[in-house]
């Protein structure tokens, strides 16, 4: 019998918890997301493209706050009595003309900078102002509008369609009225070219075809004649059709760059369009402001910004208003240093047009774009600000 007893057995250990195997993996269930609604879809696509907002509704907003802030700013300034809105336009003193412009800078300052932000550009001068050598570029422009507009009324006088008179300017008014008219023409080169070189062109460039460059040129060369009292429509539209087969050309090859040429089309239709409401303006004329206005869209091309073409239109006009006292759409400015005017045949002479008006201006802009090839044409284009954002 043994002694010890019974031997008692230890009570079962629990068996540990089983390990994953190395490789498993572990997953987690969540739900699908919600298709969006087609309503939501549809306006998204109708609203925004590849690079935010679609070009066409970034245009019309830039437009409706230009108008909005013209109109805020024009009511001010008729308030404090700055702007008599009854006044003829057929002569332009410098008062005037500093605050009319005075006008519109100031909203498309203000416009420009609204659009940057809801585009989020750094800074309103991402539009066509930042590139090589802006300076040089700028004071090449003044010394080009200044010889070609010179050239232009050479021209007129050796044929006789011009006639020069007396000095009206002498000692320190010379020097005074240059300066003035020089800062409202610097004003005028920058409202126009900053709205249609610089923001337009930049943001049409990004998102236009083919077809709407060409709805747009076809409504605008529709407007000229439908509007009352505008005057040379028929120059908006012969420039429309210019545009026509080349854009066609380099749409049907899907050429680089086609963009850019199609938004050049667009705009310079109607930098042609909005010169329809100047008094004395003929349709010669007309065509001529939307050719000049190609030739700056191409120095934008080839330059890189639009500082050229600012300085061109500046030095231009003001060779016109102020150094030659020719008239400018019609309208005389005060405090001009030479006097001229205008003989025979309105064809040629531009009549009360000025040399804008003479079918000589052709060759003077012809002149402004051959310059610019000889120039800069050797060079490789200059990328343009937005090439540079997206490239």
């Amino acid at each position: 019998m043994d002694s010890t007893g019974p031997e008692i057995q230890p009570p079962p250990q629990a068996a540990p918890p089983a390990e994953p195997a190395p490789d498993a993996v572990l997953t987690t269930v969540t739900a699908a997301p919600l298709p969006e609604p087609w309503e939501t879809r549809a306006a998204r696509w109708v609203f925004l493209g590849n690079q935010g907002l679609r070009s066409g509704w970034s245009v019309l907003l830039f437009a409706l706050l230009f108008g909005v802030l013209a109109a805020a700013v024009g009511l001010l300034l008729v308030r404090l009595h700055l702007i008599d809105p009854k006044m003829k336009m057929d002569v332009l003193s410098f008062s005037t003309a500093f605050w009319g412009e005075l006008v519109n800078l100031v909203p498309l300052v203000g416009a420009a900078a609204v659009m940057a932000l809801i585009e989020r550009r750094r800074n309103l001068l991402a539009y066509n102002l930042v590139g090589p050598r802006r300076t040089l570029n700028f004071f090449s422009g003044v010394a080009a509008g200044f010889v070609a507009l010179s050239l232009l009324v050479g021209a007129l006088d050796w044929g006789g369609w011009l006639h020069f008179g007396a000095v009206a300017l002498s000692g320190a008014q010379i020097y005074k009225f240059a300066g003035l008219w020089a800062v409202v023409f610097l004003m005028v080169g920058c409202v126009e070219e900053g709205i249609f070189r610089c923001y337009i062109l930049f943001t049409l460039t990004r998102g236009i075809n083919f077809w709407w460059a060409l709805g747009t040129a076809g409504v605008f060369s529709l407007l000229a004649f439908v509007i009352p009292k505008s005057n040379g429509p028929a120059g908006v539209c012969v420039a429309a059709l210019l545009g026509l087969l080349p854009c066609l050309w380099l749409h049907l090859k899907k050429a680089e760059g086609a963009g850019f040429w199609q938004a050049t089309w667009v705009t310079s239709t109607i930098f042609g369009f909005i010169h329809t409401g100047n008094s004395g303006e003929s349709w010669l004329g007309i065509f001529s402001a939307a050719f000049v206005g190609f030739v700056f869209c191409v120095s934008v091309r080839l330059t890189g910004s639009a500082w050229w073409a600012i300085g061109c239109h500046g030095a231009w006009d003001w060779a016109q208003s102020y150094f030659y006292g020719t008239p400018d759409s019609g309208m005389i400015a005060t405090g001009h240093y030479l006097t001229t005017s205008p003989a025979g045949n309105p064809l040629w002479s531009g009549g009360a047009d000025g040399p804008e008006g003479s079918v000589l201006v052709l060759g003077a802009v012809l002149f402004l774009l051959l310059l610019l090839l000889v120039l800069y044409g050797r060079r490789k284009p200059a990328m343009t600000v937005l090439e540079r954002a997206i490239g």
